[in-house]
């Protein structure tokens, strides 16, 4: 039997007001379920203090708490608080839709293992390593989220700990202890962002956060897709730090994800291939692109990833590189190499076969003008390009470069897809008829010289 719509109206309107009495509203439904943990210690007892990490974890648990974060905080934590609360989070991950793991404050590496250090540590040989927190137990940790998880660690610091722990180590162990922290590889679901490169040392900063925090609690609110959201983190970092500091990013992630604004993955549609992430070769290119370190191959990244992470940075080595060649002296300037060995040379290529990648030959013909070694060849449609330049003093003896990209499939360096940069360097000694030189390498191609 249907009530009076009189009746169902009144019902509503008596709830409602119920409703309002008690300072009750109606909130909106959430569609995951996220939880943080979030440390700052800087109050340490045997080394030296941080400001930052106190002010860090208050702004970033409110900012998260602000996104619908259950944050776990602790701030100046002993070694027994700073267990208990990964334990405790560790529990609250493994029902969570949604896990982050924030840290501010000292850690380090030994032996390709990174270590997060509690406020009490102390650090006099390897076994007081079991005092810190390994950054791997937190990783498997995050890994019990259902979608996403993020770890963010703002600690690059310089620990003045591990020289004492390279003291106690020995100088034939010292290498192990690492400047920095070690790279963590991002699991699959999950973001890891570090202040800095790994490997280097992050600044603490002036005012009441970090650099890195400071960008974070900039962006970290904001309605983009979460890997949008930490490349502009990371870019924010870059550009106010003067281009010395550039966060460590890597992203493993699936759909789109948000805190703020869509709270859902948004899938593809059943029938559809998921569209390829433009940036998600960016950083491979990018390492190649250093190791050649030529204007091309910067010219070729930026034309690539124009909207990446290394864009910026590559404009700047661009910019450098012109500057560089409109300074240099001109051509028919004397350069340090000898006239000695000037004329034209025959160069025979000799590429051993080395795993999958394939051997081969290739003849080349050099040019030595005011002692300066010029070789090319290029291949059909701009792949399989090899140069290779140097000087040659007057004893004969130097180290040329090599670079090119890798053909279509006869031979490839690393399993590098056709067209991939990629270089190396030749150790040669000439002399006035013949000259030779190898790769000090494992894979080492042989280069013949012949003066014509």
């Amino acid at each position: 039997m249907r009530a009076p719509s009189g009746i169902l109206r009144h019902f509503f309107l008596t709830l409602l007001a119920l409703w309002l009495s008690l300072g009750l509203s109606p909130a909106p439904a959430s569609a995951d379920t996220r939880v943080a943990l979030v440390i700052g210690n800087g109050a340490y007892v045997s080394t030296a203090q941080l400001p930052n990490p106190s002010h860090d974890a208050e702004d970033v648990a409110a900012s998260l708490k602000r996104s619908g974060f259950e944050v776990f905080q602790g701030i100046d934590l002993r070694q027994a608080d700073m267990q208990d609360l990964t334990i405790r989070f560790a529990r609250a991950a493994s029902r969570a839709d949604v896990a982050m793991f924030y840290y501010s404050g000292h850690a380090m590496q030994y032996n390709g293992v990174n270590y997060l250090m509690p406020v009490d540590a102390v650090l006099t040989d390897e076994a007081d390593l079991k005092r810190f927190v390994r950054v791997d137990d937190i990783v498997n940790d995050l890994q019990q989220a259902k979608n996403l998880r993020i770890l963010v660690l703002d600690s690059c610091r310089d620990n003045p700990l591990a020289e004492t722990l390279k003291r106690s180590a020995g100088s034939t162990r010292a290498a192990s202890i690492g400047r920095g922290l070690s790279k963590v590889e991002a699991p699959r679901g999950t973001i890891v962002s570090f202040s800095t490169q790994s490997g280097q040392v992050a600044a603490d900063g002036t005012g009441r956060n970090s650099p890195y925090t400071t960008a974070f609690l900039k962006h970290i609110e904001e309605p983009q897709e979460i890997g949008d959201v930490f490349r502009d983190i990371s870019s924010d970092v870059y550009d106010s730090s003067g281009k010395t500091q550039l966060p460590e990013l890597s992203l493993s992630i699936i759909g789109k994800f948000y805190l703020n604004g869509p709270v859902t993955v948004a899938p593809a549609a059943a029938q559809a291939a998921p569209k390829a992430d433009p940036c998600a070769a960016a950083e491979a290119h990018w390492k190649a692109a250093e190791g050649i370190g030529t204007l091309g191959a910067f010219e070729d990244h930026l034309a690539r990833f124009p909207n990446c992470i290394f864009a910026t940075l590559a404009k700047a080595r661009i910019e450098g590189l012109k500057q560089k060649v409109a300074l240099a002296p001109s051509g028919n300037a004397r350069t340090t190499g000898s006239k000695d060995f000037d004329g034209s040379w025959d160069v025979t290529l000799n590429c051993p076969a080395s795993g999958k990648a394939q051997g081969f030959t290739r003849p080349l013909v050099a040019t030595v003008t005011n002692g300066v070694f010029h070789a090319e060849v290029q291949g059909p449609g701009g792949v399989n390009r090899l140069e290779i330049d140097g000087q040659i003093p007057a004893d004969g003896k130097t180290t040329l470069s090599a670079r090119g990209t890798t053909g279509a499939s006869t031979y490839t360096l690393n399993n590098l897809a056709p067209g991939s940069p990629y270089a190396f360097t030749v150790d040669a000694q000439f002399d006035r008829t013949r000259g030779s030189g190898k790769r000090n390498e494992a894979r080492a191609c042989n280069l013949v010289f012949v003066k014509r």
